[in-house]
């Protein structure tokens, strides 16, 4: 009889550093982009996003030994769909830095992970009980707070750019909470490499596509910038991999919002943004309704792997 698969023990304190890190990088990542939205279109900040993850990324599948087998899929469309939604995503984000302030960015696109539940119900007909759907309303009552300032469109050109800017950033939550979908569907036959590998591979040849819409040539500094910012994500992506390798995603996933002390720093002290009030209530109330579909979350594993071992004889 063939013994189970080995699987190394969880390191709880390693997966939450691990994830700390992501977090850090990927909020740098961002502010990297930033610096050079005014003058480099989002298309170009995306090809470069994620042209300079590849090496980074080759290089570790290599020194895990996993280049053989990192390559190959046996759902090249279901890859294809995922890229889509995921530099559509990225793509909107980045085009949002250029119109509002980094941490109203972050506080808009937590909206992602809540939109997730309710395209995972409405797509993978996963089971959303009452908890679920009254935090997922919670929170979208706080990105709304967020984003009321900015919809208020009588306030003359800059108004307008904000508001265009919100809409921008919002889209690319919707865009990233359908890409977690595909990613739920590509988990039952892909490896996690394979995903972070073909994801870096459609995303650099979808933005190619807006090369024709305006790309200028960078200066050096912003070339810098770019190039960092690439190699930046193609680090985070490791690094937020490597942290739900070695704990549970209810253990890491609730340090996502360390994101939101990052920018609201990198904000304040880079960009010169002062947060409002708006911003910090509806951030706050994001955040909760997130922990608390985490923690529900938990409760449920927890219930359902007690229920496993009162059946086992």
């Amino acid at each position: 009889m063939p013994h189970p698969p080995h699987r190394p023990p969880k390191r709880p304190l390693r997966g939450i550093a691990y994830k700390l890190l992501s977090v850090s990088i990927f909020i740098t990542m961002a502010a990297l982009i930033k610096a050079t939205a005014q003058h480099v279109p989002a298309g170009q900040a995306v090809f470069f996003r994620s042209f300079f993850a590849i090496p980074v990324i080759v290089v570790w599948l290599g020194w895990r030994g996993e280049l053989r087998t990192g390559f190959g899929t046996a759902n090249p469309l279901g890859h294809l769909w995922r890229g889509v939604m995921g530099t559509l995503a990225m793509g909107l984000g980045f085009a949002g830095l250029a119109f509002l302030p980094l941490p109203e960015v972050t506080a808009i696109g937590y909206a992602a992970p809540l939109l997730t539940v309710v395209f995972a119900a409405m797509f993978l007909n996963e089971p959303v009980r009452g908890f679920r759907i009254g935090a997922v309303c919670l929170g979208l009552a706080g990105v709304l707070i967020v984003l009321w300032p900015r919809l208020s469109l009588g306030r003359g050109g800059m108004g307008h750019a904000e508001a265009l800017g919100a809409m921008f950033v919002l889209g690319g939550a919707v865009f990233a909470a359908l890409a977690q979908v595909f990613i739920r569907k590509l988990v039952d036959t892909e490896k996690t490499p394979t995903i972070v590998f073909w994801f870096s591979i459609t995303a650099t040849a979808l933005s190619l596509l807006t090369l024709p819409f305006g790309w200028v040539i960078p200066t050096a500094t912003e070339a810098a910038l770019l190039i960092a910012a690439g190699l930046l994500g193609g680090l985070g992506q490791i690094f937020l991999t490597s942290s739900y390798r070695e704990a549970d995603a209810s253990v890491v996933a609730p340090f996502d919002y360390a994101s939101m002390l990052l920018s609201l720093g990198i904000g304040w002290f880079v960009f010169a943004e002062a947060p409002t009030a708006p911003m910090l209530a509806g951030a706050a109330l994001v955040i909760a309704a997130g922990v608390l579909i985490i923690w529900r979350e938990r409760q449920l594993g927890l219930e359902r792997a007690r229920q496993r071992k009162s059946m086992t004889p």
